[in-house]
């Protein structure tokens, strides 16, 4: 190997390495969680009652279509509601992107209600089901309800 090309490795891999670690590790303090992350703790912690979960864990799925989610547990389910953003369209629209999100995020559920105002998911079998529905609710809103049976 030549003078020029053992140069040449020594500035250009450092500098790779740089650009790569720039683009991949950078984090900023208004990073939104993914919905797949959400989703995937959410139906996780449903055999424990949603004990360990906060409100702030629904966050990540409502985000990308609304900024104003209110999350938590209500009787024995996780519930999320939140207004769509006009980048998230009509109520309808919400629900059909939280419902592909669901599809993408949880191979393992069963999509048997698709309706405009209606988007049901399931995983698990009878008995021992987790249920995940997404309706629109009085103004518009988005709601999503994450249960077991």
């Amino acid at each position: 190997m030549n003078r020029f090309h053992q140069v040449a490795e020594r500035l250009v891999a450092p500098a790779l390495l740089f650009a790569i670690l720039g683009v991949v590790g950078t984090a900023h303090a208004d990073d939104v969680p993914s919905p797949c992350s959400a989703l995937t703790r959410i139906v996780a912690a449903r055999p424990g009652g949603f004990s360990t979960l906060t409100p702030a864990d629904g966050h990540g799925i409502a985000q990308p279509y609304g900024s104003d989610a209110q999350c938590g547990i209500a009787t024995g389910a996780y519930r999320c509601e939140w207004t769509p953003n006009q980048d998230a369209g009509t109520g309808p629209d919400a629900l059909e992107g939280v419902a592909a999100d669901i599809a993408a995020c949880l191979p393992d559920a069963t999509h048997d209600v698709n309706s405009p105002a209606r988007q049901h998911f399931y995983i698990g079998e009878r008995g021992n089901r987790t249920e995940i529905t997404v309706t629109q609710v009085a103004g518009g809103r988005v709601r999503l309800m994450v249960s077991g049976r």
